[in-house]
């Protein structure tokens, strides 16, 4: 069985939205607890055509106790 965690990136501009937070060092630091990056997940577009965010999805096994 696995569990899930879902991390939101906020992105900011309106031409070149970029992420507000280094995305890549939150997928390395999650990787270090365990988790496997799974999948990025982009909501649809805003007026101008862009996103405000995306959302990191991670996955790991559950321990079993």
């Amino acid at each position: 069985m696995y569990e899930y965690k879902f991390v939101r990136v906020e992105l900011k501009g309106i031409i070149e939205n970029k992420p507000v937070e280094n995305y890549q060092e939150i997928i390395h630091e999650h990787a270090r607890q365990g988790w496997r990056l799974f999948q990025i997940f982009a909501p649809s577009t805003q007026g101008f055509g862009t996103a405000n965010h995306f959302d990191l999805i991670f996955e790991r096994m559950v321990q079993s106790d």
